[in-house]
């Protein structure tokens, strides 16, 4: 059968850069093929070479057998190409976007609408027609896009990044789609920084420098680890890690949530390493076993191997520019950030609704939510920059209504949506918010130096920041939020996009703020980043749904027991398991899924029985600690069902 992409030796410069060099590529008819690298490894222009959109230097391109440089009227025809910014009109409807869409493919009126009709019910859009894009969430607007992206019904499908910035169950919903779209013979070609998507792939690119290092399944690409795993689960997992590092006998050493991975050649003698410096250190730890690596364990480790991670010591660098004791107003006994009964409404629309928190100083507070759950309207309020319908809050025992301008002198705010200027260079950036701050003289020197050195762009400070990658803009927006040593900083889902290396060193930074007595305050998507804040808020609808510590909320809200299943297509038996009695919810969780069920031995048996029915191989099935993920899925569908159940009453 012939590849419905097929790509060779293809090669991008720009001037004298070499973006991608020598890329080839193929994918079949009902086939997933993930592209992962790390910001700035090529993803994009690969994308956009074989969507037509950009032409190669040197190489070819076929789609659905037709090559993109001499026949790009068929390839149109058969091709769909979801971008990374979206394609929307935000002051049309749902319905008129997608309309517009099957205008601009050419779909035939005759049966236009039998088409939108099926595809809003396909993607569960249909109670949102009416409803303008401007209006809808990062979620729903994600899946707009596909909507309007399959309106013509494409033999190959694009995805760049296309579920960065949305929430775990959006993205659930998101994969669900997709795994829909293999029925119909599909070929989807994805870029993602989200490495538990890659592992539901049928294969997967990993992309550096413009050049595959590595492809194949995801099993494949796994055998490439030969070293061991060694995981060590604690509640003090970074503690661990600090470790573990000094003490310089692993390989390697991440944290990914509450487990810490050794990277050895001998497991035992690790294992019984590990366990004697823990001990010796009076460290917490639940259990030390062998672990099969993740992708993204294979991801860091080729990178490192060939010499391409970039990885720099943002810990030791950051320290240096942050004194033990952050600077700003003292509130001796008091909560570093304090609210009550805070409340916003635009209209008659209640965005937050009676929210109270307390933040002591020198915690990591992580605000979790569905995109649309009024997490950045908080943050907006307590940056002063929002005043609140109606309850009270404090940010270093300044009033938010009645102190907004003193809030903002004392606190670093890093935006969803990076605040930097692109038409300046990066040296300018960090001059203007130096001025800012008034920073003059020599501090203005030692601060700037500083900015330089934790962000890396030393060599590059007079570079146009639009060139940056979204990893170097990540650094430099930080660096440029945090110049005047903030004792707060209020960080709006930081990590978006950027690739697992740079959110690593993204979390020492903000852990070793926290060290030095600065308060950070930070909203994420990544479930694995929630465990490393030392206490949680999840809100949804404008309401805090829950509060606690992330082992809090895993033993205390998650009632049911998780079972973790592993087998060929997962995805094809998730409806089946989900029928099953005592089976709650079944969902797509790395290259497995995640049963919530009433009783686990019970409920093993069924499933067993009923995969055995299917002929499907089980390879793996076990109870496991609920993650930050299932917690928050669980919240979200138990306060659907009692909306439900109040509608309904």
């Amino acid at each position: 059968m012939e590849p419905a992409i097929l790509a060779r030796n293809l090669i991008k410069q720009f001037g004298g850069l070499t973006a991608v060099g020598g890329v080839s590529l193929e994918v079949g008819p009902a086939e997933i093929y993930g592209l992962v690298g790390p910001d700035g490894a090529g993803k994009t222009t690969t994308l956009r070479m074989l969507s037509s959109i950009m032409t190669p230097t040197s190489g070819t391109v076929k789609i659905a057998g037709y090559d993109v440089q001499t026949q790009p009227g068929q390839v149109k025809d058969n091709i769909a190409y979801m971008s990374r910014r979206f394609g929307l009109y935000e002051d049309l409807t749902v319905w008129e976007n997608i309309n517009f869409y099957a205008d601009l493919y050419g779909v035939s009126a005759r049966g236009r609408k039998g088409r939108i009709e099926e595809l809003l019910d396909f993607s569960a859009m249909r109670p949102f027609k009416a409803r303008k894009a401007g209006a809808l969430s990062g979620g729903m607007k994600q899946k707009l896009q596909l909507v309007c992206a399959l309106v013509h019904t494409p033999k190959v499908l694009l995805l760049d990044e296309p579920t960065n910035g949305v929430d775990p169950v959006s993205r659930r919903d998101f994969w669900r789609i997709l795994y829909q779209l293999l029925a119909r013979d599909v070929a989807i070609l994805v870029s993602t920084a989200y490495l538990d998507e890659a592992e539901r792939c049928n294969r997967v690119g990993l992309l550096n420098s413009g050049t595959l290092l590595a492809q194949g399944s995801p099993a494949e690409i796994k055998g490439l680890m030969k070293a061991a795993i060694v995981s060590i689960r604690s509640p003090q997992a970074r503690k661990v890690q600090a470790l573990m590092e000094k003490s310089g006998l692993y390989e390697d050493v991440n944290v990914f949530g509450e487990e810490v991975h050794l990277v050895t050649q001998d497991e035992a003698a690790a294992s019984q390493q590990a366990q004697a410096l823990l001990e010796r250190e009076g460290l917490q730890f639940d259990e030390i076993r062998r672990q099969e690596p993740s992708l993204e364990d294979v991801f860091v480790r080729v990178l490192r191997e060939t010499g391409k991670a970039g990885i720099s010591p943002w810990s030791a660098v950051s320290r240096a520019g942050f004194h033990d004791q952050a600077s700003g107003p003292k509130a001796p006994g008091r909560p570093a950030v304090e609210v009550k009964d805070l409340t916003r409404r635009f209209g008659s629309f209640t965005a937050v609704n009676r929210v109270s928190f307390s933040v002591p100083a020198g915690r990591i507070f992580g605000f979790l939510g569905p995109n649309g759950a009024g997490k950045s309207t908080v943050i907006r309020m307590l940056c002063g920059v929002l005043e609140p319908s109606e309850g009270q809050g404090e940010v270093l025992g300044f009033d938010i209504a009645r102190q907004p301008e003193k809030i903002k002198e004392h606190i670093g705010y890093m935006s969803q949506k990076f605040s930097l200027y692109d038409d300046l260079s990066v040296e300018e950036n960090i001059e203007f918010y130096a001025g800012i701050y008034s920073l003059t003289g020599k501090r203005l020197q030692e601060r700037k130096t500083w900015a330089m050195d934790m962000t890396g762009l030393t060599d590059h400070a007079r570079s146009m920041t639009r060139v940056l990658s979204s990893g170097w803009k990540q650094r430099l927006a930080m660096a440029c939020s945090i110049l005047h040593e903030p004792p707060v900083i209020f960080l709006d889902e930081p990590t978006s996009g950027v690739d697992p290396i740079s959110r690593r060193r993204f979390w020492d930074l903000i852990s070793t703020m926290a060290q030095t007595g600065v308060t950070v305050f930070v909203t994420t998507h990544y479930m694995e980043e929630a465990e490393y804040c030392d206490r949680l808020a999840l809100i949804y609808q404008g309401n805090i749904v829950a509060l606690g510590t992330p082992a809090e909320l895993k033993t205390k809200v998650m009632r049911e027991a998780i079972l973790d299943i592993r087998c060929p297509r997962p995805f094809a038996i998730m409806d089946a398991i989900a029928a099953l009695p005592g089976v709650r919810e079944v969902a797509l969780f790395g290259s497995g899924l995640h049963a919530v069920v009433r009783d686990p031995d019970e409920a093993g048996r069924r499933i067993r029985m009923e995969l055995e029915r299917l002929g499907v191989s089980l390879e793996r099935m076990e109870q496991v600690v609920p993650s930050m993920e299932d917690v928050f899925v669980a919240l979200i569908e138990e306060t659907d069902r009692k909306e439900s159940a109040k509608g309904e009453g």
